[in-house]
């Protein structure tokens, strides 16, 4: 777990009315790694929103990206590889009224992680997934990731990458989220709008973070990015035609669009779920008979 903090129970009263910082723990990030601006985007919205420590579960999986949860002073859960939705949603099901944000990598959501990703949007889960996409498997030292470049060289395709990325905006909206976004980490005010807004949505929020690495991907950089990047506000898109989404999540080249692409209304996983009507499931009895004697037999 990332948090220190105490575990709230029914009877603990209001939540703790702090708001989310940092924590004691300090990145251990590379000097200039595009997280920096992630994990602050992160701690400016929830701060935005004033949505109490108590009430903010960040859950993620592994990679660089994925310590993210160490470095904010909420209730935080280090997942398993390509995990992060799974357990996100589980939290999400078990509580829905806590905020629920998940965090990590493009290896770690589009490679390993692609199934569940996929499913957390068709099913309209009510929760944030920030990824933090440089391009690159950082963690491992430099292998190409699913959105590394056709031709980039790397440690694992020393000749250059033979294979077409995977279009992250466009998945999203095949998949069915109801809120699509990109930022960029060196614009960390926009980014953390996004967020904000992601959170304040209903249903399933993606924003994809363009997050160089500064140590491995020597291509993707703040340069190529802040060359490139334009933001969607600004050129008259209008984020409600799906139509005006696709052809924005397919461009990537001399311009890359970042901000709001596409948000809908739909109903969410737990709004159609009968069982979650009666409020948290967390807090509903468990309706066991016996349950002390069933207990007894895991002490």
């Amino acid at each position: 777990m990332a948090s220190s903090l105490p575990a709230p129970t029914p009877s603990a009263g209001p939540p703790l009315k702090v708001i989310v910082g940092k924590s004691d723990t300090k990145p251990t990030w590379c000097p200039g790694c595009g997280d920096f601006g992630v994990v602050a985007a992160v701690e400016m919205a929830v701060k935005k929103l004033a949505i109490p420590s108590a009430n903010v579960v960040i859950v993620s999986g592994i990679g660089c990206s994925s310590n993210l949860p160490h470095f904010l002073s909420s209730y935080g859960f280090h997942g398993i590889h390509g995990r992060a939705m799974p357990v996100a949603e589980g939290v999400r099901w078990a509580n829905h009224g806590l905020t629920v944000i998940a965090t990590g990598g493009d290896g770690d959501g589009f490679g390993i992680g692609a199934g569940h990703f996929v499913h957390a949007m068709r099913r309209n889960v009510d929760l944030v997934y920030v990824v933090m996409d440089n391009q690159i498997y950082g963690l491992t030292t430099g292998q190409a990731s699913p959105t590394s470049m056709m031709g980039q060289k790397t440690k694992s395709t020393p000749a250059g990458v033979i294979e077409n990325p995977i279009e992250p905006m466009a998945l999203a909206l095949a998949s069915g989220a109801t809120y699509v976004a990109r930022g960029f980490s060196g614009d960390v005010k926009h980014m953390a709008e996004l967020i904000a807004n992601g959170i304040a949505h209903k249903g399933f929020a993606f924003v994809d973070a363009l997050s160089p690495c500064v140590t491995y991907n020597k291509i993707n950089t703040f340069d190529f990015f802040r060359q490139r990047v334009y933001k969607l506000e600004t050129s008259g898109h209008d984020p409600k035609d799906i139509g005006a989404a696709w052809q924005k999540a397919l461009e990537w080249g001399d311009r890359i669009p970042i901000g709001l692409f596409y948000t809908a209304e739909r109903p969410t996983y737990e709004e159609l779920d009968g069982v979650l009507a009666n409020g948290p499931l967390a807090l509903q009895p468990a309706g066991l008979k016996g349950r002390e004697k069933l207990l007894q037999e895991f002490l």
